[in-house]
């Protein structure tokens, strides 16, 4: 699943994910890295329309810290997590209930940290880079096969 895509809007970010999101399965946890306004929530949104969820707006979950993303049928198509807010990630989420309370779709992490990756380690990392040009380079990596 290795592949380098670059991106020149937010849109052609979103159609990305889109694409990328028929690769992904229930069990995936999908790391999103990347500097402020690196395109990480517009990756995010692009996978949660390529599964199939049912939303009016994919936003970052900063203080929510998780969003839940369903399908027509009610059932959860993708979760998403924001850590940035978190200063101790993993007692946090394990106070939360996390992993166990988050198995069945699959899951996008923004700001995991290296600590987040013993209570739910990635399968798939996306680093996103903005280019001196304004372009961004997404790395997609595979991490297991």
């Amino acid at each position: 699943m290795n592949r380098e895509v670059f991106s020149r809007s937010e849109q052609e970010t979103e159609r990305f994910g889109e694409t990328l999101a028929a690769e992904l399965s229930p069990r995936d946890v999908v790391y999103l890295i990347g500097d402020m306004g690196s395109g990480k929530t517009c990756l995010a949104r692009g996978l949660a329309r390529g599964l199939g969820a049912v939303v009016r707006e994919v936003a970052s979950p900063t203080f929510a810290i998780l969003h839940e993303y369903g399908g027509a049928e009610g059932e959860i198509r993708l979760r998403h997590l924001d850590l940035y807010r978190l200063e101790d990630r993993v007692r946090e989420l394990e106070i939360l209930g996390l992993p166990e309370s988050i198995a069945g779709a699959p899951v996008v992490v923004e700001w995991p940290g290296e600590a987040i990756a013993k209570l739910l380690p990635p399968t798939i990392e996306a680093r996103l880079d903005t280019l001196p040009d304004g372009t961004r380079r997404l790395t997609i990596e595979g991490l297991e096969d």
